[in-house]
């Protein structure tokens, strides 16, 4: 490749942050600011401007590996892509298609999604297929889908928070999550709108706030409904906007004045007077906004909770009017696109439902297969997880590290070691890889080109900054050897390109359409907002970007929503509690997160020094009344139990966190390994697992 800089996005969270990367002399590559890219203006954060130290053959996978007397030993190419083709073709033979299982990855670029749930459905037959996203954002796509008929990120991009006059900020600790965002919510305050944080700890973002709310964890939907009954109760509703824009009014209204301000108060320890003056706040500017992350969303009432939010924008007449609206900050780089074009259990390529007969029509004409021959819908991640070894047993899994990112994960880990077969393609020797049987060394995001989908749905290229080092094969070339392999010689290219190109035409009027977005228009137009068709897609007009060309959809709802008559739902929910309360036994709270120096499971920062200097462990945080309760101190190891396990980790006390409550990320693996506590109770609609809370007990441990 030149020595030249290319324009591209970093590889972690879904503010796919631009940046420009060279190579230098010495073999490194070098990150430089891109001004120019909206979302972060040429800001990074201290895992963005590091991202090519994984890039280095001193962490990285160079070879593929296969199991051999119960190690994993170097292998050809062919020995390892001839070992997984064997198995899978195996387990088909001996236990039926579905006994094969994929499992994708949040962070696959669109192009590697959609391959994959093509090679799930086409080349092995399987319903058997989930990705991490689902742990992601999953209850406020079913959320936003109840409500508006659509489901993306944010309905609107980041540069509208500004020019609001409110913004609630539901679980999110965004300050270390996308350390870039942060500014647009410091320019709404220098502009004079208000910031509200909700979150059970005092984190950096609650400290921008003007004003935080500490609920307890898992008591979301109720605050959100004691919101609404004072929004009523005070004559605060937007009649006329529920009149002309809304169905089902009465019967949500109904439901939340049953949660009265004081109820609320006792359930989720916020004070009268903090809910009022957030109603006030909230009501009084012009323009209001409500995001959600993953605190309201993992929860086993994730999706009713998301719902909640949502009435409180519709009963003030907040959402599809200007600088207001609901909206979720999706987590992983790719979360978006990764479910709208087919690793998820349930969806086709579009956003398409793969239970509709026209959808099936329309993706199987694409792929030039027989409608009938595509599997119908499969497990959800976790579930998905759960069946391996019994009903699933071989799996390939791609770009995920469910042995530290899933709920319940020592079960998990069982689960996975219980396989027939496991094969796993990633650029490190993640956890979960190194109990494969087989380990392909894939490319990554420098090394090659392809599209994502940020969180406000704005479709991006990445542009292929560097060459791979001998013997790396991308993701796409595995597919199409193994599809190869395994007797279909035809539909799985290796040129993303290409791939892009079908992707179009299967995308094409379906809900998540990309069929007017090309390669060339990203690179010209710095990203373009899905839904964006060509004119055979859509319904009359030649759209604004010249004759012919949509400029695609950066505001959604303006006019009306996606349901057919235009109007949203109101969904009547009320409040109930955890799937796991608090006892005798498990007296406190445990809620888990993310710290700004490490990602996800931290299968790739975890091997940058600079990044392991600035967080180099877990840690459980609690508060000094618990603390003394425990006999604790600074830095003294503390057990955290729950039903399903024990975890050891340093204290951290501090004053920002409820008493009842401790907090744990969850990046890292061995004994300090938080999800080994997580409750895989799932949200009926979502199947999200319960990450947000489950009830544990503190033990002090001698070293």
């Amino acid at each position: 490749m030149p020595n030249s800089a290319t324009p591209t996005h970093c590889p972690y969270c879904a503010l796919q942050c631009g940046m420009n990367l060279t190579p230098a002399p010495d073999g490194t590559v070098e990150v430089s600011e891109r001004a120019d890219f909206p979302v972060n203006r040429g800001a990074l954060c201290s895992k963005g401007r590091t991202a090519p130290a994984v890039l280095s053959s001193r962490v990285r996978l160079t070879s593929p590996l296969v199991r051999s007397g119960g190690t994993l030993v170097p292998a050809t190419w062919d020995e390892a892509l001839d070992r997984i083709a064997g198995e899978l073709s195996r387990t088909r033979t001996e236990h039926g298609p579905d006994a094969c299982g994929v499992f994708g990855g949040g962070g696959l670029t669109n192009e590697k999604a959609y391959t994959l749930g093509k090679f799930a459905r086409v080349v092995l037959g399987t319903s058997q297929i989930d990705y991490n996203g689902r742990f992601c954002m999953s209850s406020a796509a079913a959320g936003g889908m109840k409500a508006f008929g659509l489901d993306r990120g944010l309905p609107f991009p980041l540069e509208d928070i500004p020019k609001s006059g409110c913004v609630i900020l539901v679980g999110s600790n965004l300050a270390e999550t996308m350390p870039p965002s942060l500014r647009f919510f410091t320019e709404l305050r220098e502009n004079g709108g208000t910031l509200i944080v909700v979150d059970p700890r005092r984190t950096r973002t609650a400290e921008q706030a003007d004003l935080h709310l500490m609920p307890r964890p898992g008591t979301d939907l109720a605050l959100a409904l004691g919101l609404l009954h004072l929004v009523v109760a005070e004559g605060r509703a937007d009649e006329e906007y529920i009149a002309e824009r809304t169905v089902g009014w009465e019967d949500a209204r109904a439901a939340a004045m049953a949660h009265w301000p004081e109820y609320v108060e006792r359930i989720t320890g916020v004070p009268v007077p903090q809910l009022r003056e957030t109603v006030r706040l909230f009501c009084e500017p012009e323009s209001a906004m409500v995001l959600t992350a993953r605190g309201p969303e993992q929860q086993s009432k994730g999706t009713d909770t998301v719902s909640a939010w949502i009435n409180l924008c519709l009963a003030t007449g907040r959402a599809g009017r200007p600088f207001s609206g609901y909206g979720c900050l999706t987590g992983q780089g790719n979360g978006q696109g990764g479910r709208e074009h087919g690793q998820k259990a349930d969806q086709l390529p579009g956003y398409r439902k793969l239970d509709d007969p026209a959808a099936r029509a329309h993706v199987a004409e694409v792929w030039g297969v027989d409608p009938d021959s595509l599997p119908g819908p499969g497990r959800s991640a976790y579930e998905l997880l759960d069946a391996l070894g019994t009903d699933i047993r071989s799996l390939l899994l791609m770009g995920s590290n469910p042995v530290v990112s899933a709920p319940h994960a020592a079960h998990v880990e069982e689960r996975i070691k219980s396989l027939d077969f496991l094969a796993v393609c990633d650029v490190v020797l993640s956890e979960t890889a190194a109990l494969a049987d087989v380990v392909l060394p894939v490319t990554q995001w420098a090394e090659e080109t392809g599209t994502t989908t940020n969180l406000e749905g704005r479709v991006l290229l990445r542009r292929q900054a560097i060459t791979p080092p001998d013997g790396i094969r991308s993701d796409l070339e595995v597919m199409h050897e193994l599809a190869d392999r395994l007797g279909v010689e035809k539909g799985f290219p290796t040129d993303p390109e290409e791939v892009f190109e079908e992707l179009r035409r299967a995308s094409a009027g379906g809900p998540a359409d990309y069929s007017g977005i090309t390669y060339r228009r990203l690179a010209e137009e710095n990203g373009v907002f899905w839904p964006c068709p060509t004119p055979e897609t859509r319904a009359g007009g030649d759209g604004e970007g010249g004759a012919g060309v949509h400029p695609g959809t950066a505001r959604l709802f303006l006019d009306r929503f996606a349901h057919p008559d235009g109007r949203a739902r109101f969904v009547p929910v009320s409040h109930r509690a955890i799937a796991e309360e608090p006892d005798a036994e498990y007296p406190v709270l445990l809620t888990t997160g993310r710290v700004v120096a490490q990602y996800q499971s931290g299968a790739q920062t975890r091997r940058v020094d600079e990044l392991n200097a600035a967080a180099p462990g877990p840690f459980v945080e609690l508060h000094p009344r618990l603390a003394e309760r425990l006999g604790a101190a600074e830095g003294d190891p503390v057990a955290v139990v729950s039903r399903r396990g024990r975890a050891v980790a340093p204290a951290r006390i501090t004053l920002g966190i409820r008493p009842d409550t401790v907090f744990m990320p969850f990046h890292w693996y061995g004994e300090g390994r938080a999800n080994t506590l997580t409750n895989p109770a799932l949200d009926p609609t979502s199947r999200m697992p319960e990450f947000k809370a489950c009830a544990v007990r503190l033990e002090t441990v001698e070293r």
